[in-house]
């Protein structure tokens, strides 16, 4: 099962968009570790969506996808309409 992903930091107003084959629970904790990525720039991150795929081709297509929208009101929408 592979997963595509939201994250949002609250310090940063940011959205980071990502997909993953591992529970989003564990690739959060990466996320929040020390490294040099973009995310390493804050320790904020909490998952905000995520859809689940059968496929590592499904979750990349869609991550591509939210991120072509380019809207921030776009993706503030879709997470608006799954917690619902």
């Amino acid at each position: 099962m592979y997963f595509c992903y939201i994250l949002y930091s609250k310090s940063m107003d940011r959205f980071y968009i990502g997909h993953t084959g591992e529970n989003p629970d564990e690739r959060l904790r990466k996320h929040l570790s020390n490294h040099k990525g973009f995310t390493g720039r804050a320790k904020d991150w909490t998952i905000v969506y995520f859809e689940t795929f059968p496929d590592k081709k499904a979750a990349n297509k869609r991550e591509l996808e939210i991120k072509s929208w380019k809207s921030k009101s776009k993706i503030k929408e879709l997470i608006s309409t799954s917690a619902g």
